[in-house]
């Protein structure tokens, strides 16, 4: 099992920045990859970024040369740094977990709200 702590987010205008990080603690050491999803109330989940522990990392085409994933892995942090925000950006923000324990298992975050006004 895996717990996650997010912190960061909060409210900016839009072109600004914000930071999120996640702490890991529990199995970390079957932690396959560490990432971000994002959700707005009555659509799906999406996948904002990822990075697997041998540092392959995966963006959604929307975020690509803004934000910026990172990993600790050392410190079973992720972190995840946004740049030039648009309010389209507005959602709540997930951390996500997989583990490798025979079978996969997903784990996620508590969710933080990002605002971004206009």
């Amino acid at each position: 099992q895996v717990h996650l702590v997010e912190s960061g987010g909060g409210s900016v205008a839009a072109g600004g920045s914000l930071s999120l990080s996640c702490v890991a603690s529990g199995s970390i050491a079957s932690i396959e990859s560490m990432g971000w999803y994002r959700q707005v109330l009555g659509k799906q989940r999406e996948l904002v970024a990822s990075i697997r522990y041998n540092g392959g990392i995966d963006y959604a085409d929307f975020v690509k040369g803004r934000f910026t994933i990172s990993r600790d892995n050392a410190k079973a942090t992720v972190y995840l740094q946004m740049n030039r925000l648009k309010p389209e950006d507005t959602a709540v923000y997930y951390c996500h977990t997989l583990l490798v324990q025979g079978l996969l298992t997903d784990y996620w975050g508590q969710g933080t709200q990002v605002t971004v006004s206009s």
